[in-house]
């Protein structure tokens, strides 16, 4: 049977909260949690999947490489990082010793379950109007089922508080594709989806 549920309020209980957490296994080997950051009335918030090497060093989300691609592209796009809030679906890093490397390693179900009521936490503290999520392991935290990018990219979907959400790839992705031209496509439609969450809120500003 799950525990209870505590009581938080405030960003800095919740970041408390998180240091203290042992749902899963995945503290055991990380550095620190990494809670999200931002205005705690974001109308914007990023859902990642996970922290990478360098936020887990730092306890910062999104200050790696993927963080680079993220904040060129909000520039593009519009938008100010410290305008929005910024986070991820698991909150310690999941990774693989690779000789002195730490190789990212994806959150299976369970650990993407299991830190589910974090994001939830987040969600009710921040009350974004919007959600971005930024890749399946996002996408799976905030819907509850696993559903592919290509169905629902670049869409504004409804959500059951009322509130909307958008999925669009993880800047890793990105990083990953090798192809110069399929990278620079793909970047392009990711600028593109963050053009239209800056104009959904505009319109409903």
């Amino acid at each position: 049977m799950d525990e209870a549920k505590p009581v938080i309020r405030s960003l800095k209980a919740l970041h408390a909260a998180e240091a203290a957490c042992r749902r899963c296994p995945l503290y055991k080997h990380a550095t620190q949690v990494v809670s999200g950051e931002g205005p705690v009335r974001a109308r914007m918030m990023l859902v990642g999947e996970q922290p990478g090497d360098q936020e887990d060093l730092q306890g910062r989300p999104f200050i790696g490489p993927a963080g680079g691609v993220l904040a060129k592209a909000l520039e593009e796009a519009g938008i100010e990082r410290g305008d929005v809030f910024i986070t991820n679906a698991v909150k310690h890093f999941k990774f693989e010793p690779r000789g002195k490397r730490r190789l990212h390693k994806k959150p299976n179900a369970y650990e993407i379950d299991r830190c589910h009521w974090w994001l939830e936490f987040e969600r009710d503290i921040v009350e974004p109007e919007l959600v971005v999520a930024l890749g399946a392991t996002a996408v799976r935290s905030i819907t509850g089922k696993p559903i592919a990018i290509g169905k629902i990219r670049g869409k504004l979907l409804p959500m059951q508080n009322g509130k909307r959400m958008l999925a669009t790839i993880h800047p890793s992705y990105i990083l990953r594709i090798r192809d110069d031209g399929d990278k620079q496509a793909q970047y392009r439609q990711f600028v593109a989806d963050l053009k239209l969450c800056a104009r959904a809120l505009a319109k409903a500003a």
